[in-house]
């Protein structure tokens, strides 16, 4: 299962979180280029029981916005995660608890942003992301939306706004005039 993709410009950090409330990052240069044949490495250590649920590409000014399939969540500053190697288990990013269960998602998120929550029955939430508590990487997180008794959290995405098309500033549609004569 795929997870996510990114471009980068070769020297970023590279950040893999799972369902487990673990989370490892690492310099991409630790990862050497591979053919398409190659099966890859080892980016985080697993138990067999859980899944690696996101990739995320740190910047500047970004936080860490968890969730649990409960509706648990939190903000985390990108800098209480440490570089360190790939292939470990990780450090926490979520406790797992029986309040919270599993970790579903983790995103980047910045000032101002909105998110979208997933169940699994259907229900879509939009929340404001200002409004969930920034916390330290050790911690279960505050209640982002109640579930009922047979829900869970699925999914949750950043709603990245489209940005507003600038006005033209002449009648000219951009295009240039069709030739009087066509070329044969």
């Amino acid at each position: 299962m795929l997870v996510g993709t990114a471009i980068t410009q070769g020297d970023s950090d590279v950040m893999l979180f799972s369902t487990e409330g673990k989370a490892v990052r690492f310099r991409e240069t630790d990862v050497r280029s591979m053919g398409r044949t190659a099966r890859g490495i080892r980016g985080i250590r697993l138990a067999s029981e859980h899944k690696m649920i996101s990739l995320i590409i740190p910047r500047e000014s970004g936080l860490v916005l968890t969730v649990s399939e409960t509706g648990y969540g939190k903000r985390t500053q990108v800098s209480d995660f440490p570089t360190k190697g790939r292939g470990g288990k990780g450090l926490i990013a979520m406790s797992t608890s029986e309040r919270n269960g599993m970790m579903v998602g983790a995103v980047q998120v910045f000032a101002g942003d909105e998110l979208m929550l997933i169940s699994n029955q259907g229900t879509l939430v939009r929340t404001r992301v200002d409004e969930v508590s920034i916390q330290g990487r050790n911690t279960q997180g505050v209640r982002i939306v109640r579930t009922k008794n047979d829900e869970q959290l699925v999914g949750i995405q950043r709603i990245e706004e489209p940005e507003p098309e600038l006005e033209a500033e002449s009648d000219d549609s951009g295009s240039e005039p069709a030739p009087d004569n066509p070329v044969d």
